[in-house]
């Protein structure tokens, strides 16, 4: 199997050729120590280039039809001109970290399209309903010109801060049914969006989603204001019907706009660089307290942790204090 140089997979991105778009990400994505510098000189090579799409981070319950919706939202931005990549996030499983990574084929009509790009990834476990290298593959992205990047999240839940911390405009999917229809959405989720769409919505649920709609809004009334000057809109449609959809896609470019005019778009984008600085501080801080130099204290204070000899934050105080000693 051949292996690619950085220049070649920067030209290949940049060109957009999607099969070493797919190389790209898949070498950021990888754990391998030897592969990680290659990630870091291939970002930065194409780190001019990002920054002009709209992240868009998709979210909601199990059955909420995710997919479908990505699929008939994408076809409508590409009608607008609008080239689309979306990178799907799989549940892996926590004990072999495999997962299913059936997106694609959930979103056949869309992968055949030549303006658009499908990427499944594995969780590998990560909280927060994205993967690992979601953020530096959503760069990637935006370095071979699509203009939506898509993210679709594992679910819903309060660690889907990690979505919020990453996009332009997070996108909440709501279907009808299951008793009390505020039932189950968190504070915290319903504080973090910026748009609802009530899906799978048809003549027998109609009113019950008007219904839906008005407790909705009644309840975003008595939220902190996330974005100054915008009301969280709740549309109704069917993603499956093409219903709706329209009315979403004007909201979601007035939301862009009203960012855009406000300076909180390049503020938001500056808070979200720094949070991800952050992170990979700290994992490469744990890259380097895992090295050989430090391996034995911090193995044998780790174990004192499993042993109960020590408090586990105790343990880790004193390898820390020794390690920057």
């Amino acid at each position: 199997m051949k292996v690619y140089s950085i220049s070649e997979l920067t030209e290949g991105v940049r060109a957009g050729d999607k099969r070493l778009l797919g190389k790209a990400i898949t070498l950021v994505e990888s754990t391998a120590p030897t592969h990680r510098p290659q990630a870091e000189e291939l970002l930065q090579a194409l780190m001019h280039y990002t920054g002009k799409s709209v992240r868009i981070g998709i979210t909601g319950v199990p059955g909420a039809g995710k997919s479908t919706f990505i699929e008939s939202f994408g076809k409508l931005a590409l009608q607008h001109g609008k080239r689309v990549a979306v990178l799907a996030i799989d549940p892996s499983s926590t004990r072999n970290k495999g997962s299913i990574l059936g997106d694609k084929t959930r979103m056949e009509e869309l992968s055949r399209e030549p303006n658009a790009f499908i990427r499944p990834s594995p969780s590998s476990g990560i909280l927060g309903g994205v993967a690992n290298a979601t953020f530096e593959s959503m760069l990637i992205c935006e370095a071979a010109g699509y203009d939506f990047i898509l993210i679709e999240t594992v679910g819903v839940g309060q660690s889907e801060v990690l979505v919020s911390d990453m996009v332009d405009v997070f996108l909440f999917l709501k279907i009808i049914g299951g008793g009390d229809e505020l039932q189950g959405i968190k504070r915290g989720v319903m504080e973090m969006v910026d748009l609802i769409f009530i899906n799978k919505v048809n003549d027998e649920n109609r009113r019950q989603a008007k219904n839906t709609k008005v407790e909705l809004l009644r309840a975003l009334h008595f939220m902190p204001s996330k974005e100054e000057k915008w009301k969280v809109p709740v549309v109704l449609g069917s993603a499956l019907e093409n219903e709706g959809l329209d009315e979403l896609y004007l909201k979601m470019q007035e939301f862009i706009a009203l960012k855009k005019a406000s300076r909180s778009f390049h503020h938001t984008r500056r808070r979200q660089a720094e949070k991800r600085f952050d992170y990979w501080v700290q994992q490469y801080i744990l890259q380097k307290t895992q090295s050989e130099n430090s391996g034995d204290i911090y193995n044998e204070l780790k174990q004192n942790a499993a042993d109960f000899q020590e408090n586990p934050s105790s343990a880790a105080k004193k390898f820390i204090d020794k390690f920057f000693d």
